[in-house]
């Protein structure tokens, strides 16, 4: 996709005046997986597509039940049993047909990333389940890769920008984890942070602005509060510290 054509300028006309005609085509050749395409991966999926990242990878296994439906906006009641990525990918070309999606009906593994995500510029976590998240943040610190991660739950909700030999990573923080099936959560904490991680993610490719990169924000629907503070790294972190296995190359 290219900036210079008539289309996409007036497309982008409302941004281009904040990043440029250059922050434009960085946009164009970006390539961002989104890891879930539920809750945090609907608003993350359609404002990266509305801003008109050229390479969108969603990966999911589920289907659209219509449970989802109170925050899960990238579906629709007429999308019950379809596999989300399918119902996903069909939203996202009717609101910009000039960008790419891939989709994938996957697990999250080592293995299945290794093939499909080695090259993204971004890896964003709107997984449901810490687990997933774990094994999105080892493969990101192993290959190199900025990570965008996020959870919810109620009306409370977290994001955090990890690059790594840079920042903090998940493990750091968060080295072990409680399962919490279903937790219950409010359809807008799930926007309210999904759109945080795009706006993350639009202003890390573009250099448009200050990136919150290492900081952990903490945001609290209840009271309509914001905090943020830094994650120090852990020297002794076995995914990212210093004793643990050299990083590979991409």
């Amino acid at each position: 996709m290219s900036v210079d054509s008539l289309s996409n300028i007036s497309r982008y006309t409302r941004q281009i005046p904040l990043i440029g005609q250059a922050g434009q085509a960085k946009l164009a050749a970006a390539h961002i997986c989104i890891a879930g395409v539920g809750g945090l991966g609907s608003p993350i999926a359609l404002y990266l597509a509305a801003a008109g990242v050229g390479t969108l990878s969603i990966i999911d296994c589920d289907t659209v039940s219509i449970s989802n439906l109170n925050r899960q906006i990238l579906h629709a009641t007429s999308d019950i049993g379809r596999m989300k990525i399918e119902s996903g990918a069909e939203k996202l070309h009717a609101l910009n047909p000039d960008i790419a999606i891939r989709t994938y009906h996957n697990i999250i593994t080592h293995e299945f990333l290794s093939e499909i995500a080695y090259d993204a510029d971004i890896v964003i976590d709107a997984v449901d389940n810490y687990q997933s998240r774990h094994i999105l943040n080892e493969f990101c610190v192993r290959r190199h890769i900025p990570f965008l991660h996020g959870a919810i739950q109620g009306f409370i909700g977290q994001m955090m920008f990890i690059v790594p030999e840079q920042t903090a990573c998940l493990h750091c923080f968060l080295p072990s984890y409680e399962i919490v099936r279903e937790p219950p959560v409010i359809g807008t904490t799930a926007g309210i942070i999904g759109i945080m991680q795009a706006n993350e993610a639009i202003k890390y490719i573009t250099h448009a602005e200050s990136v919150a990169v290492g900081d952990l924000v903490l945001w609290d629907g209840t009271t309509l509060t914001l905090e943020k503070c830094t994650v120090e790294r852990n020297a002794e972190c076995s995914v990212c510290g210093s004793g643990c296995i050299a990083p590979e190359s991409v």
